[in-house]
């Protein structure tokens, strides 16, 4: 089986090459470029819906994606907590915890 070498500009060599076309060209080409939502405003939702069902292997992608396109940390962490009253509390503790081991991992890059 062909694998690929990059899907959602992120390296993945377990997923087959069409996964991957469909990943980079279907989802990160056309879902995430209409702009009647700003990639912002995208990963916001995406970081909530992800958050609420509790799709942790996802969540450091995207939360780490979220903060590339100008949410930041604190924003992050307030969504969370709001959806702690709507998708359940430990998804929202799980969730903080991926927030906190990526920020740790950011500020020992930077130093």
């Amino acid at each position: 089986m062909n694998t690929a070498t990059s899907t959602g500009g992120e390296p993945q060599g377990n997923y087959p090459q069409k996964f991957a076309e469909l990943t980079d060209n279907v989802l990160f080409g056309d879902i995430w470029t209409p702009t009647q939502l700003k990639p912002r405003e995208r990963s916001l939702v995406t970081v909530a819906a992800l958050v609420a069902m509790y799709r942790l292997e996802q969540l450091p992608f995207h939360l780490q994606r979220a903060l590339d396109n100008g949410v930041c940390a604190d924003e992050l962490a307030e969504v969370i907590t709001h959806l702690a009253f709507y998708s359940g509390w430990p998804t929202a503790a799980s969730a903080l915890n991926v927030l906190s081991e990526l920020q740790l991992c950011l500020s020992a890059r930077q130093e």
